[in-house]
């Protein structure tokens, strides 16, 4: 059974202080472009109400110049804390995409230096800057003088095994005044293969002062547990386990403020969180969000006799009726077999019990 030490329960009893900002809650919902939009970000703030959340990755430029803010940047009124994380490596487009970011209602601003898609980096964004901290920091330091908000950035240990410079790196973006440093734990070169390499984030958090948060392989509320004790960081991200599993980042909230765990939500569960996302999604965006919703269910959907079919079915829907159908046959023959909705419904902690002083939002 999984544990909190003494040490780590006395630092996880206090909020996460984001320069002026306390967040209450020790774990993070990543940004992850194409996925972390309003609906997707609605969901897991369902189970985590006081998390902090992110936009999807935003290109400074886009929104620097066009008249209208894409909806990219759309953040609900009760969706706080939120921020909006930019890319780019120009210091001017930054500072003016940042602005707006904070006009449209972001509570801090976080800066991406840690995409490793060939993309992002051959415009020299994400993670190419690991290979020129001195534009880096221009850009760290356009946005701080730019912004009244708290400002962050994400990044990685390194463009490879021989260039791990996270250490010296990340003291040079402290020094011109990021408020939080949040640490995937592979280089650029590994992408998201192979482990990722705690250690490193404990050697980064031993030598900041900010709040530094782990990211990488938090797929569970064990590992999440065993990441806080080797790091001693300040918290931890959330990114890829969380694609068709919105309750993770709940998961290890609830945990490290109760040291309770929560009941494993049933394969029913995430069928119809599935078709919850679906019709969401599809209000949304429309047809597009139909489109978008195929991805998503074929995340949702694994894990039963006759789930390959199901995604394969789903990944062909061309309206939310024909996803409902499949999904409530999905969940008819599971019901036939004995199988149960564990606490999609009011076996849930509600926000109250979550956390006393939040509000959950509604689900639009």
């Amino acid at each position: 059974m999984t544990a909190l030490s003494p040490t780590l329960q006395q630092k996880l009893a206090t909020p996460l202080q984001i320069g002026a900002i306390a967040v209450h809650s020790r774990v993070l919902q990543s940004p992850l472009s194409g996925v972390t939009d309003k609906v997707f970000r609605q969901l897991v703030r369902r189970y985590a109400p006081t998390s902090m959340m992110y936009t999807e990755m935003v290109h400074a430029p886009s929104i620097c110049q066009v008249e209208t803010l894409p909806k990219i940047m759309e953040i609900d009124p009760d969706e706080h804390p939120i921020s909006i994380q930019l890319f780019d490596c120009r210091p001017d487009f930054l500072a003016d995409a940042a602005r707006k970011a904070v006009a449209e209602g972001a509570d801090t601003i976080d800066i991406n230096m840690g995409c490793p898609v060939n993309k992002i980096t051959r415009k020299g964004g994400g993670s190419s800057l690991l290979k020129d901290p001195d534009m880096a920091v221009k850009i760290t330091r356009a946005v701080v003088e730019a912004v009244d908000v708290p400002v962050s950035v994400k990044t990685r240990l390194g463009w490879d095994d021989d260039h791990i410079n996270a250490i010296e790196f990340a003291r040079r973006l402290e020094a011109v005044g990021i408020d939080m440093l949040t640490l995937h734990g592979r280089t650029r070169s590994q992408g998201y293969t192979g482990t990722a390499r705690w250690e490193w984030i404990g050697r980064v958090k031993e030598a900041l002062s900010i709040p530094v948060i782990a990211n990488g392989d938090i797929d569970s509320v064990e590992a999440a547990v065993r990441c806080l004790e080797m790091t001693h960081a300040d918290g931890v991200m959330c990114s890829r386990s969380t694609l068709g599993y919105p309750f993770l980042v709940g998961d290890i909230d609830y945990f490290l403020k109760t040291g309770d765990r929560l009941p494993a939500p049933t394969v029913i569960d995430r069928l119809l969180c599935a078709q919850e996302h679906l019709r969401l999604i599809a209000a949304y965006n429309g047809y597009r969000g139909i489109c978008q919703a195929r991805k998503h269910m074929a995340w949702y959907v694994k894990g039963f006799a006759g789930a390959a079919e199901l995604r394969e079915s789903l990944c062909r829907i061309e309206s939310v009726a024909d996803g409902e159908a499949l999904l409530q046959g999905a969940i008819a023959n599971l019901q036939a077999q004995g199988e149960t909705a564990c606490r999609w419904h009011s076996s849930w902690p509600t926000a109250t019990e979550v956390q006393r002083h939040s509000r959950l939002p509604t689900i639009r």
